[in-house]
């Protein structure tokens, strides 16, 4: 039964996305909820992973589903990158979202972000990656709701630099253990 109710409560929205933001100066087909901040670059040696802080902000009045929303019904936020050669995007850290309850599905808490979140990534370079500056591109798919209306997916795009250097010399000496004065037959 609940399942029933989520999914009326869903084609209701959609029905009212349709029409919702016709008082917009902005036509719905060209409206963006999420707003990427500019990323700092990150700076990579050869062989060890960095941290990198990718911050967006939604607009006012509006929450995305969360990356774990709540239903499979529901499109989850997800970013994707498109990754130069020996450049590698580790484990992606999602935030935790915030319950939120609607008066259309009162008994259904979805799972979303408002106002300002973080997302975080680790960011890779191949040992045998030439030294230099990356550009890796990506996006995070999204889809906005309002308190009267859930909108079509879209996209932020997401672009940060990267830059390689040579991991220190001594990061790859291997040490030898102390050898006996003993000659062994």
């Amino acid at each position: 039964m609940k399942r029933h109710a989520l999914c009326a409560c869903f084609i209701a929205l959609a029905v009212l996305a349709a029409t919702a933001g016709a008082d917009d100066e902005v036509p719905l087909s060209k409206k963006t909820w999420v707003t990427p901040q500019p990323i700092a670059g990150v700076t990579v040696s050869t062989g060890k992973p960095a941290r990198v802080e990718m911050k967006f902000r939604v607009a006012d009045g509006y929450h995305i589903n969360s990356n774990k929303p709540g239903s499979e019904l529901l499109i989850a936020t997800a970013l994707k990158f498109d990754v130069p050669t020996d450049i590698g995007i580790g484990k992606v850290t999602y935030p935790p979202g915030k319950d939120l309850t609607l008066s259309i599905a009162p008994d259904q808490p979805l799972n979303v972000y408002t106002g300002e979140f973080v997302i975080t990534a680790l960011v890779s370079a191949a040992r045998t990656a030439t030294p230099g500056d990356y550009k890796v591109h990506g996006g995070l798919k999204y889809q906005a709701c309002n308190d009267r209306a859930c909108f079509p997916p879209r996209e932020a795009p997401v672009e940060f630099e990267v830059k390689v250097t040579r991991a220190s010399a001594s990061s790859h000496t291997v040490h030898n253990p102390p050898q006996s004065p003993h000659v062994h037959r």
